[in-house]
């Protein structure tokens, strides 16, 4: 298989995972792989198929997690061995040979795929011309555009590979919100724009398009789980705080008849004292009346 081919198989693993295929289906693309498949650390780095691959360990089927995990071992002795054998080994494997390339030319080294130009930051729907509206349905082609705007922002990932990317994510959304466009359908495809769109938060984009997190388990992430890990160790930091402080014991006051309100002149004052001068200088009194709220101290 060429590295169009391999790309092939791994976009199909991760819409087979979205849609909840059985088994088989997996395993036949993974038969494929294993057979068609002459891995070179160039291939794998291109194409990512071992990342994809690799996601297939988890699965809840222990003859995919057993078939994944065989084949990501297989691709990396491979590559392990063509590493010891040297660069002309790696060439000849590059060239799918089973010979060094000839000594009198330079290999050809294998092409690396190409990325996108625009400036990351200025991309969208309309700077990659992307035809977005593929549901036949005006408010879920609008959600498609929502998504792929919100993955090609700070990506030069190739607009084809982008676009069926968000494709499959507002598929599940959709079908998660019961094959309706409702307020939760609608709501959910704004909450995760605004996270892809977040700066500080590169890693999820960078996630959901390299298939790390599949389109499934995207829609249906919590606000925490949507958060960065900078952002969610912060958050815990400031729970922390506050629980802590909320832990700290107050100062218990007394009530006592023996001081007066001078503003409503009753007795009925709250006092607590705490030594705010020197050791050897007299404590300050705090008092607060219970009728009307008046505040004063005195040493």
């Amino acid at each position: 298989m060429d590295v169009k081919e391999v790309e092939l198989r791994g976009r199909s693993i991760t819409k087979a995972l979205s849609d909840g295929e059985p088994s088989a289906s997996l395993i036949k693309l993974l038969t494929d792989l294993k057979g068609g498949v002459n891995a070179t650390e160039e291939l794998l780095r291109q194409t990512k198929i071992g990342v994809t691959v690799n996601r297939l360990r988890q699965h809840k089927d222990p003859a995919v997690s057993k078939f994944a995990h065989e084949l990501v071992s297989k691709w990396r002795d491979e590559v392990n061995k063509q590493k010891k054998k040297g660069p002309a080994v790696r060439a000849a494997a590059a060239n799918g040979k089973s010979s060094p390339a000839p000594q009198s030319g330079t290999a050809s080294p294998a092409p690396s795929k190409k990325k996108h130009t625009v400036d990351p930051e200025k991309r969208n729907h309309k700077t990659d011309k992307v035809e977005y509206r593929v549901t036949g349905e005006e408010a879920r082609d609008a959600c498609v555009r929502l998504m792929y705007d919100g993955l090609a922002f700070m990506s030069d990932e190739q607009p084809d590979d982008i676009l069926s990317i968000a494709k499959a994510v507002e598929a599940a959304a959709y079908a998660n919100a019961g094959n309706t466009n409702n307020e939760a359908y609608r709501s959910k495809m704004r909450s995760l724009f605004q996270n892809l769109k977040n700066k500080s938060n590169l890693n999820l984009r960078k996630r959901v398009l390299s298939g790390d997190i599949a389109p499934k388990r995207f829609v249906t992430m919590s606000h925490d789980e949507l958060k960065s890990k900078e952002r969610r160790a912060t958050d815990e930091k400031l729970k922390a705080e506050n629980m802590n402080q909320a832990m700290v014991a107050k100062v218990e006051k007394s009530i006592s008849t023996e001081f007066q309100c001078g503003k409503c002149k009753q007795k009925m004052v709250a006092y607590s004292q705490a030594q705010t001068r020197s050791a050897d200088e007299p404590m300050t009194t705090f008092c607060e009346c219970q009728n009307c709220g008046n505040r004063w101290k005195f040493s």
